[in-house]
């Protein structure tokens, strides 16, 4: 892959990608997302948040008593406004950066490079960070309704991610797939439960609530700004995942940009009317917050009684909790590849498998997120501290570059929407602030202290990069090449078939081929040397043989040692080892193998110059 960074954009200069009706394009468009799948893919975790989002609110309100519980709706009708203005936002987004990227790549073209780097470590932390949350509160909502599962927690928590990796391993069409019908079954039980609920006068069962005390404080009677402000970016942990969708633009189906665009629309339609939903019945039904059971868990009991229904609602909450992450597996391998693409991360992240798969992007967030898991015990409360400021910070940043965006543009309408850009940037760096300061003693300070150091490690990659491009000279037109004179040399240790082969393709590529063997110092060894010697004069295959004295056991060194003896004497010659290897049928058989074309190769390649070749002969399993 080039080292050089490219764009994707189209002769018209909008970037969208028109149908392709080839065969090849239409095999790869079936793997890749319509509206109604990256609704299922992408949302997850957006649509998760409704289960703690409102419960979030109401725990802060909860300080000043009942009082301060009749704030909810208007704190929640604040971040649906707050949602309708970051949804029109990265709808535009969508539209001007159609290679996906999302916040990072409005920074990385308005905001400068610094700017979209802490962007994207803010985003890269928010997607792993939402995975291991996800993970543990889902785990945790199941271990509450089975409590002897609760020692069990840890492990169960690594077989949800282990389930959510193997699915999106096989392409983030076939996780959509699978991930519909969970979809579908919460947001029609929120919906369901939220209709139903507005026609009761009074709540229909309070038996989730018996028995558990109240959190409620007696002592508050007002509600101040700074406790409104608490309230309101709390809540705003519900918008989580919005961003989603602008980031995974590319994993769409043509026309990418218009299918992204509507899901992001349903996706902010469905999440607000959610919120309000469940704001209202909260104030409906006088709710309030009591240990042991959720929210959520109570007001499925107050608008559908505690039977059947009742428990849906929770079961179909476990399995989307349990599979929120699956939105960070859509949207982090789909960054990363743009960064390597920018040569921040290593190229190997930009590689594509089968099914459109970004496999290694979906691998590293799987080991990270193992890595938060053991961390945390898989305990959520060990990590909710740290979710939502990274979101935070990378919807800042689109914000105030999209604002910018439109002062460039000066399109008709273009200064109404950078007012309303600018408006977003105010209410989401305000709430990044309030929620680092609020949470920094649990936990915050480490995010504080990631994001730095994050941006220095893209930083250090990039002029690694650099150094090799300048090394390789790319960019520049290179000296036209011209013939030199080629040695190969050819380790061998004994008369086989594979020596015959390895020989074929040595005289085949060089002018000059020379086999080598190492006499080790013992007698076993010298005895091996002499005997490999009369075999050799015996076949005579037209190429001569030198043996390499060794003062130690060491393979290497010696083989070193006449390399850099051959190109002493001939500064011009080209030297090439060939190091023969066998490719068993079996891969379990590679244990049986001694690894001296390894150790060959380690020891040329760190001391030499030398052209390394490693021709594999494969061994076909025997038939029959």
């Amino acid at each position: 892959m080039s080292m050089l960074a490219h764009t994707d954009e189209r002769p018209d200069g909008t970037g969208e990608e028109p149908p392709d009706t080839g065969t090849a394009a239409a095999r790869e468009d079936r793997h890749r997302l319509t509206a109604v799948q990256g609704l299922a893919a992408l949302s997850l975790d957006a649509m998760a948040s409704v289960a703690y989002g409102p419960e979030s609110i109401v725990l802060v309100l909860a300080a000043a008593g009942a009082h301060g519980l009749g704030c909810t709706l208007p704190v929640t009708l604040a971040i649906a406004a707050l949602l309708a203005v970051l949804v029109a936002s990265y709808r535009q987004v969508i539209a001007a950066f159609p290679d996906g990227g999302g916040s990072y790549a409005v920074a990385k073209r308005h905001l400068g490079r610094r700017t979209s780097l802490f962007t994207a470590a803010s985003l890269v932390l928010d997607y792993v960070l939402n995975v291991a949350v996800s993970v543990t509160a889902g785990v945790a909502a199941l271990t509450s309704a089975f409590p002897g599962l609760h020692d069990h927690r840890l492990w169960i928590c690594l077989g949800v991610l282990a389930l959510v990796t193997a699915v999106n391993l096989r392409g983030i069409a076939e996780s959509a797939k699978a991930f519909i019908v969970p979809t579908a079954v919460f947001v029609g039980s929120i919906l369901t439960m939220i209709v139903v609920g507005l026609f009761r006068d009074a709540p229909a069962s309070t038996e989730a609530a018996a028995g558990h005390a109240s959190v409620l404080s007696d002592n508050a009677t007002s509600v101040g700004a700074l406790l409104l402000l608490k309230a309101f970016a709390a809540g705003c942990s519900a918008l989580t995942g919005v961003e989603a969708v602008a980031n995974a633009v590319p994993s769409f189906r043509a026309p990418r940009a218009r299918r992204a665009q509507r899901t992001e629309v349903a996706l902010g339609a469905l999440l607000g009317a959610m919120l309000i939903g469940l704001s209202v019945l909260i104030g409906r039904f006088h709710l309030q917050p009591v240990e042991g059971v959720t929210v959520l868990a109570q007001l499925a009991d107050a608008s559908l009684g505690h039977n059947w229904a009742f428990y849906v609602v929770q079961f179909a909450t476990v399995v989307l909790l349990a599979l929120a992450a699956n939105t960070s597996f859509g949207g982090l391998p789909v960054l990363m590849s743009l960064l390597a693409r920018d040569n921040y991360l290593p190229h190997v992240f930009a590689l594509k498998a089968d099914r459109q798969v970004h496999r290694h992007g979906v691998l590293a967030l799987a080991a990270a997120s193992t890595l938060l898991l053991v961390f945390s015990g898989g305990d959520v409360n060990t990590l909710v501290p740290l979710f939502a400021i990274g979101v935070f910070v990378g919807f800042t940043i689109c914000q105030v570059g999209m604002v910018r965006h439109w002062r460039q543009e000066r399109s008709p309408g273009s200064h109404g929407k950078a007012l309303l850009n600018g408006f977003g940037a105010v209410l989401t760096g305000v709430s990044a602030i309030v929620v680092t300061a609020t949470k920094f003693e649990e936990g915050a300070w480490l995010i504080v202290l990631t994001l730095p150091l994050m941006v220095l490690v893209l930083e250090a990659v990039h002029r690694a990069y650099a150094r090799i491009g300048d090394r390789l000279e790319l960019g520049r037109v290179p000296e036209a090449p011209r013939r030199c004179h080629s040695v190969v040399v050819v380790p061998v240790s004994s008369l086989s078939r594979l020596t015959s082969k390895a020989l074929t393709a040595a005289v085949s590529l060089g002018d000059e081929v020379v086999a080598v063997t190492v006499a080790q110092p013992d007698g076993d060894g010298r005895r091996a040397a002499e005997s490999l010697r009369r075999d050799w004069e015996l076949w005579n295959p037209g190429v001569e043989l030198v043996e390499l004295p060794a003062a130690t056991r060491a393979l290497g060194r010696p083989i070193v040692d006449y390399v850099q003896e051959l190109s002493g004497r001939h500064p011009d010659h080209r030297v090439t080892v060939l190091i023969p290897e066998v490719e068993p049928a079996h891969v379990w058989q590679r244990l049986l193998q001694n690894q001296r074309g390894a150790v060959v190769a380690h020891a040329v390649r760190r001391d030499t110059d030398a052209v390394i070749c490693r021709l594999r002969f494969r061994v076909e399993a025997r038939r029959g």
